[in-house]
């Protein structure tokens, strides 16, 4: 597994590079941070230390063709949608709400965007998670199969849904 891992990082390197240099005026990178011993600034970079604690990242998707084919319910209403991915805590800052506020700003600017719905995917194992989107309005709108769920019994991929009213 040691001669796989340089790869993994330069092909999540090379994704991240390419979705932050994206000209899409609809994508968003989102970071929490604590930052501590600051001098009274308007300057981030002169703070004495600064953790980064939580991220998540929202973009607009199109349904192609290929998508399409696949005739799942939820791409048929709209062309494109909204999407929440890699919401991601801390360990040591978890169950202090960083996650919950880095949802409701996410909601925030998507209904900014002119979005009332808002998808994401979390995996059916991901009780933490789930949780999370329960209590923040998610529902269940499709479950996803894959060769991996079906032959080896890995989690399956729980499509949610929040509508917002505008």
């Amino acid at each position: 597994m040691g001669y796989v891992r340089p790869f993994l990082r330069l092909g999540i390197y090379e994704d991240l590079r390419n979705r932050i240099r994206s000209k899409s005026e609809h994508y968003l990178c989102i970071v929490a941070m604590v930052v501590e011993n600051i001098e009274f600034t308007w300057d981030v970079s002169n703070t004495r230390e600064q953790n980064l604690v939580g991220t998540v990242e929202i973009d607009v998707r199109s349904r192609s063709g290929m998508d399409v084919l696949l005739l799942n319910s939820w791409q048929l209403d709209n062309f494109e949608y909204a999407y929440l991915s890699n919401l991601a805590v801390d360990v040591n800052y978890r169950k202090l709400g960083v996650a919950q506020k880095l949802l409701s700003y996410c909601e925030h600017k998507v209904l900014g965007w002119g979005f009332c719905e808002l998808y994401l995917h979390v995996l059916e194992n991901n009780y933490t998670a789930r949780r999370l989107y329960d209590k923040a309005g998610y529902q269940l709108q499709e479950v996803e199969w894959t060769f991996g769920s079906l032959l080896f019994g890995q989690p399956r991929k729980l499509l949610l849904r929040k509508s917002f009213s505008k």
